[in-house]
């Protein structure tokens, strides 16, 4: 019997559109919070970490990163 977890085809994450902006919104603010308080703490790798995750969810917020084309 195979699993129907996240990412498993048809039936895993993202089968029912994908994250809702809210959540986007929510990710993006936590995650800058967390960068700034890492890069103040001159923890400089996670920082950096942290930056690009930071865009990651910008880019699928505001750029349409991820919508599928239909």
């Amino acid at each position: 019997m195979s699993w129907a977890g996240w990412g498993a085809g048809p039936a895993g994450a993202g089968a029912a559109g994908g994250p809702s902006r809210w959540f986007l919104g929510a990710a993006l603010v936590g995650c800058a919070v967390v960068t700034v308080i890492l890069a103040t703490r001159g923890r400089w790798l996670p920082a950096g970490a942290g930056l690009v995750i930071t865009a990651y969810f910008f880019a699928r917020l505001f750029l349409g990163l991820g919508r599928s084309r239909e």
